[in-house]
């Protein structure tokens, strides 16, 4: 039984293969309705507990995530979990982290990693990936490969 999230909610990003993802910041309130089934928190500390499943990518603010081998992993898991199940990208505001994040769900999704930041922007948050090197981090996402030098 599929439960994913409906394409108008609050912060929802829809890929080009029809996967529903929401993004968020974690600062604000919970959006009403139905909660994740499986969430990734892209956060410098432990995230809260939470009553649904979570994957925590340690990734300080404005920054690249600090084991690219595990954020590829866990993104991957998430875009595929995303084709039956309500997933969530989160980080502290809901933009840099969360939008680069994003984009490389939409690398993983087929878009090309030279358009995903601005597929993003279009359809999720024009404020999205904060940063030049988390749009560098972005444009070097590969499926299936961990991303090289950091800066």
């Amino acid at each position: 039984m599929m439960e994913t999230w409906n394409a108008t909610d609050a912060g929802v990003l829809r890929l080009p293969s029809g996967r529903l993802v929401r993004g968020r910041g974690l600062r604000r309130p919970l959006p009403a309705g139905p909660t994740p089934a499986f969430a990734v928190y892209l956060l410098g500390e432990q995230p809260p507990e939470v009553p649904w499943e979570v994957r925590w990518v340690r990734w300080r603010d404005f920054r690249l995530p600090s084991s690219q081998t595990q954020a590829q992993a866990v993104l991957t898991e998430a875009w595929a979990r995303a084709a039956t199940d309500r997933v969530e990208i989160a980080c502290g505001g809901g933009r840099g982290r969360t939008g680069t994040a994003l984009a490389c769900l939409a690398v993983l999704d087929g878009v090309p990693a030279s358009q995903a930041v601005d597929f993003v922007r279009r359809n999720y948050d024009r404020h999205a990936v904060e940063t030049p090197w988390q749009r560098r981090y972005v444009r070097r996402f590969r499926v299936g490969a961990v991303n090289s030098p950091r800066r």
